[in-house]
């Protein structure tokens, strides 16, 4: 039987839940937790959320991944061609 997932709520607020299998130990339950936290991206929400981030920071960040993955990309198409 596969563990059931509670649907997010409309405030972003969601519950991850887990089902103890049939004869699977703590470890292994953690295991498949850590997993679904993992995929879910929590730990990422709750990094990003950390610390307040103005809109006009945002944007000034956001750039700069661009900018970033543009370069690598550039890097990438010119090492193709060689």
């Amino acid at each position: 039987m596969a563990p059931r997932r509670a649907p997010m709520c409309r405030k972003g607020v969601s519950f991850l839940t887990v089902t103890l299998r049939d004869e699977e130990s703590f470890d292994g339950l953690l295991r498949r937790f850590n997993r679904e936290v993992m995929n879910t991206g929590v730990m990422t929400d709750v990094r990003r959320k950390r610390f307040f981030v103005s809109k006009g920071e945002q944007k000034r960040i956001d750039a700069r991944k661009g900018r970033r993955r543009a370069r690598i990309r550039q890097l990438r198409a010119q090492s193709r061609e060689m």
